[in-house]
């Protein structure tokens, strides 16, 4: 049987104990800083590369508006000065049979900021919100 890379379409996401739909996640980036060191002692006058702390940017999620769908932003009203209900957030990349391949965990994820949907009298495209989370940190399991 030949193997094939996953398309990027079939995904899921777990947040708070429910599923909801996305049409678009982004910002599922990881990066380890460089520390460079330099001693006195060594022969070349360059510098050793070590890894140092990682850095985690916000992940995005998009999805198209819904009437009556309260859930997108109860979560955006938990959060006040120096509160705010934090979860972990599961994104799964999904093979054909419905089953994750690929995990992202999003440790301690809140939202830090959601951006509504413009509006175009003219248009005939879905109207879409974004929520964007602030973490401590991504796993990524690859099953």
């Amino acid at each position: 049987m030949a193997e094939y890379p996953l398309p990027k379409f079939h995904f899921q996401i777990e947040w708070g104990g429910s599923r909801i739909g996305f049409t678009e996640v982004t910002g599922l980036d990881v990066e380890t800083e460089i520390i460079e060191y330099t001693e006195g002692y060594r022969r070349e006058y360059n510098s050793l590369k070590m890894p140092g702390r990682q850095k985690f940017g916000n992940v995005t999620l998009k999805r198209g508006i819904l009437p009556l769908d309260n859930e997108f932003f109860a979560w955006w009203n938990t959060a006040s000065l120096n509160k705010v209900e934090r979860r972990d957030v599961t994104i799964s990349l999904l093979n054909e049979k419905h089953e994750p391949t690929m995990t992202w965990r999003v440790k301690n994820a809140w939202p830090a900021k959601i951006a509504g949907t413009d509006l175009k009298a003219d248009g005939n495209e879905v109207a879409v919100n974004s929520i964007e989370l602030a973490h401590e940190g991504i796993s990524i399991i690859n099953e």
